[in-house]
């Protein structure tokens, strides 16, 4: 029986090419895999259809929108997942959910390998194959430009001397991955990290600089996830495609950052994420309000770990289950409503409201009804320094005391 490898497919130039090119180089048939997250284009039949023209002997299809935005986006909300606090996980959130459908296409259609488009230097190739290797060990990876030595020259050649149904003299000057969280830009003139974006990087935004009306909207949350906007109830994924709208309109989610990758290299990225980035302010405020003070400290601890183990593609981690479950169990009381206003490139809280708050009014306030017991501070503060007091104390005893200097008060 032939072997067969299960592949990656975007239906773009390097893709469709890599479905011969396998073929030639392992002589094992091509089994392309299409998955829908969002990241808009054209019709997936069509894509499907151009992997068959390119010589795939079997075309699987995918529409993981719904399941990405619940199964993946949802866990990074509650998460407040942002590497390097800034970046929203973009790319680093999709490739998990390609690869369980990878895996499934690879036992239904019995097939011995996976296969993917990445290159040797990015993120990308270690989040496919470690995901592939945790799903399914039996499973080997190969990557045609990385291992095969497809380089967009020969893809360009070999497409015009197959004659595949695929333009092959038009590139794109940058490198291009997006989904429904966001969108991911790299390559070209951007690799000078002193180059300014043009105007050409940015889709899922509009310029900030000259925003139409401010735009208000009411977010509502139950346990951490948006489940109405403006009363209006919405899905996990409505609820990104309607903030992804209002909030790339007001120019939010803009991010130009040098960031490390996992292979070693800073890598300069310039990212659009409005929803992500307009549900992470949102959910964010909502905590401040409903997580107790050392709960929330230790939480974002644990958040800047979760976003590091799915930046470094272990989605599917013993640790990274361990820390979903600590997150999920944060968001017992992370309901209520956050209000914003979207506007000239920033998403500002300006209201919040929930049934499960910690804030009480009445401890707060300054003004009369103050239920606050002043008298109890003097006592507090005296327990609460007596270690540091003690410490300080010591250091006179032996000459260690902090030196004011010398002058005259």
């Amino acid at each position: 029986m032939t072997e067969r490898v299960v592949l990656a497919y975007s239906g773009g130039l390097d893709t469709s090419v890599a479905i011969g090119w396998i073929a030639e180089a392992t002589g094992a048939e091509v089994v392309a895999v299409a998955v829908d997250v969002g990241q808009g284009g054209e019709d997936m039949n069509v894509i499907r259809q151009r992997a068959l023209d390119c010589g795939a002997v079997e075309a699987y299809v995918a529409d993981a929108r719904d399941e990405f935005a619940a199964e993946y986006c949802m866990p990074a909300l509650k998460a407040n997942g942002l590497y390097l606090d800034r970046y929203p996980l973009v790319s680093a959130l999709s490739r998990p959910v390609i690869v369980k459908h990878l895996v499934r296409a690879a036992r239904q259609f019995g097939a011995t390998t996976v296969a993917h488009g990445c290159t040797g230097k990015g993120n990308d190739q270690v989040r496919f194959e470690v995901a592939t290797t945790s799903l399914a060990p039996e499973l080997k990876s190969i990557a045609p430009v990385r291992d095969l030595a497809l380089t967009r020259e020969k893809a360009i050649d070999y497409a015009e001397k197959h004659d595949l149904p695929i333009a092959t003299t038009k590139r794109n000057p940058f490198s291009i991955d997006q989904n429904v969280w966001g969108r991911a830009v790299e390559t070209g003139f951007l690799e000078d990290i002193w180059n300014e974006p043009t105007k050409d990087v940015y889709s899922y935004t509009d310029d900030p600089t000259f925003p139409p009306v401010a735009d208000e909207v009411v977010v509502t949350f139950d346990q951490g996830v948006p489940v109405a906007l403006d009363g209006v109830a919405v899905t996990p994924l409505q609820a990104i495609q309607e903030m992804n709208r209002r909030a790339g309109a007001q120019g939010v989610g803009r991010i130009d950052i040098v960031e490390d990758r996992l292979v070693g290299i800073k890598s300069r990225e310039v990212y659009e994420a409005p929803g992500a980035i307009a549900l992470i302010a949102a959910h964010q405020e909502l905590e401040n309000v409903t997580l107790e003070r050392e709960q929330a400290r230790f939480k974002r601890h644990v958040e800047q770990r979760w976003a590091e183990l799915v930046y470094d593609g272990m989605w599917f981690s013993p640790l990274k289950k361990n820390l979903d479950t600590f997150v999920d169990e944060t968001q017992k009381y992370v309901s209520g409503d956050i209000r914003m206003v979207l506007h000239g490139g920033r998403a500002t809280v300006t209201g919040r409201r929930s049934e499960a708050a910690l804030y009480d009014f009445n401890l707060a306030t300054y003004d009369e009804g103050d239920s606050f017991d002043q008298s109890q501070a003097k006592g507090f503060i005296e327990i609460y320094g007596l270690s540091a007091k003690l410490a300080a104390a010591r250091d006179e005893k032996f000459g260690n005391g902090v030196d004011f200097g010398v002058g005259t008060l």
